[in-house]
């Protein structure tokens, strides 16, 4: 019984911050709707804010799980941008990008969470960052446009995105900065081009596709 009322709480934590937003996450509202005592809250997870960690948590490791595999055979630019769409999109349907940014939010005024935030970030950030050194890495854009700088871009745009959602309710407006990452895509393949010694041969270009 134990082990089910702290998944009930962690799974009622996950809804209520994405539906209700962290402003309205008590223990009262989060023992309602998953039908236990506010006490057990408590009792389980020390308070509130650590329930909140423990939602973000299991939604973290869900989605490292499903987006490893939409990159796993991302080989080129276009399949890696395509990836990221299917990435965002996934996101945004499954809830996991709001849990992250209310936390975010929130940590604006309560310094404390910040610390918890930024230990969930880095796992984020080495997943892109290797993603795109695999996909990059050794070539004339990687040395423009480091991996790690792009993943701190990638995370900053994220929180952004959603955030934006507020006036883009339809996503149209976001959607159309990842169809011009896909159209970019395509005509940056000079720059992927494998330097030597980087273990790599070096890939032959079609004419005109740049």
């Amino acid at each position: 019984m134990t082990v089910e009322t702290k998944e009930r709480l962690i799974a009622a934590a996950g809804t209520v911050l994405r539906t209700q937003g962290y402003g309205k996450a008590s223990a009262r509202t989060i023992a309602k709707e998953a039908g236990v005592n506010s006490a057990l809250v408590f009792y389980h997870f020390g308070g509130v804010d650590p329930l909140l960690f423990a939602a973000l948590d299991r939604s973290s490791a869900e989605r490292m799980a499903l987006h490893s595999a939409t990159v796993a055979d991302a080989a080129t630019l276009e399949e890696l941008a395509e990836a990221a769409t299917r990435i965002y999109r996934d996101d945004v349907e499954g809830g996991h990008l709001t849990l992250f940014t209310e936390l975010v939010a929130a940590a604006v005024a309560k310094p404390e969470l910040r610390e918890g935030i930024r230990t969930r970030a880095e796992p984020w950030q080495d997943f892109i960052e290797e993603t795109l050194e695999r996909v990059i890495g050794g070539t004339p854009l990687a040395r423009l446009t480091p991996p790690r700088d792009l993943a701190n871009a990638a995370i900053a745009f994220y929180l952004g995105a959603n955030l934006f959602s507020v006036l883009d309710t339809d996503h149209s407006r976001t959607e159309s900065v990842f169809a011009m990452v896909r159209r970019l895509a395509p005509r940056a393949k000079l720059l992927t081009m494998r330097l030597p010694g980087r273990g790599r041969a070096v890939r032959s270009v079609p004419e005109g596709t740049v």
